[in-house]
């Protein structure tokens, strides 16, 4: 059996959660008495030469890249847990929303009010920032030029900056996201409005590299179901109830969301920028 030392984790999530993901891996060099050493990726994890070449041991992922990475390298990544979290929103599952956001000073009031407006995304990847308000367009039929203008932010707080800011009429964010984005940055709260809330979706998972082993991928799943003190502290700080264990089959729905139309017609639904 391989006795690890030092195992790299990466994120592929928004960095106003980068504390919690550093006290995860805190917790698990306590635990396990391995060195965590945590990064922050700028890359789109589809376009990541290290995950590729199978050099990441672990990863905070959203679920729509997981199973798209999945579909093109199969039975190398494990699915751990999600993070659970307190509000009564989530209805103690793991599980998220895209909470769709405007101006809070604009005559923007309800999902149809979007129509000809400018709309920002995080990336085309993002199933909260993008796959699930495209979804919705298809499901119920609104025409492929609803937007009137489509802007890539490049993350979620930048979207958030810009409907602020005027830059954007409207954005959809991960709703974990927006709630800590409001907690650091209270001020926020006055310029929003949220105007429709997209999902549920599967919280993004903590995967693992099969290649380390069941004996260790059990170790590190039941650490992170029995968390200590330390860690209990800051889930309490970023609003985390618990971790739950998760399958990689619970992300397939992300898959089927997608595939219903949305992709064929992306190039279309995007208007000039």
């Amino acid at each position: 059996m391989t006795i690890y030392k030092r195992l790299q984790i990466t994120s592929y999530l928004a960095f106003n959660w980068f504390e919690f993901y550093q006290a995860i891996t805190a917790y698990l060099d306590r635990a396990l008495k391995i060195e965590f050493p945590l990064q922050q990726s700028e890359n789109d994890p589809l376009e990541d030469a290290l995950l590729f070449q199978d050099k990441i041991d672990l990863a905070f992922i959203c679920g729509l890249p997981l199973i798209h990475y999945s579909q093109i390298v199969s039975n190398q990544f494990q699915t751990l847990v999600a993070p659970v979290m307190q509000s009564s929103r989530y209805s103690n599952c793991p599980v998220y929303y895209a909470d769709v956001i405007a101006n809070a000073n604009s005559n923007i009031k309800k999902f149809t009010d979007l129509a000809r407006k400018t709309f920002c995304y995080n990336d085309l990847g993002s199933n909260s920032g993008y796959n699930l308000l495209f979804h919705r367009l298809v499901q119920e039929r609104y025409p492929e030029n609803f937007f009137g203008k489509t802007l890539e932010s490049g993350s979620h707080q930048r979207s958030i900056r810009w409907v602020v800011e005027g830059l954007s009429d409207c954005a959809a964010i991960d709703s974990v996201v927006l709630e800590q984005e409001l907690k650091d940055f209270p001020e926020l709260s006055q310029h929003l409005r949220v105007v429709e809330v997209l999902g549920p979706s599967p919280m993004p998972p903590l995967v693992v590299a099969q290649r380390l082993g069941i004996s260790l991928i059990q170790q590190m799943q039941l650490a992170l179901l029995q968390p200590d003190a330390e860690l209990q502290r800051v889930m309490k700080q970023f609003g985390v109830r618990r971790f739950a264990a998760v399958r990689l089959e619970d992300y397939q729905i992300l898959n089927q969301i997608y595939s219903v139309g949305v992709a064929r017609r992306r190039h279309r639904l995007r208007a000039i920028v």
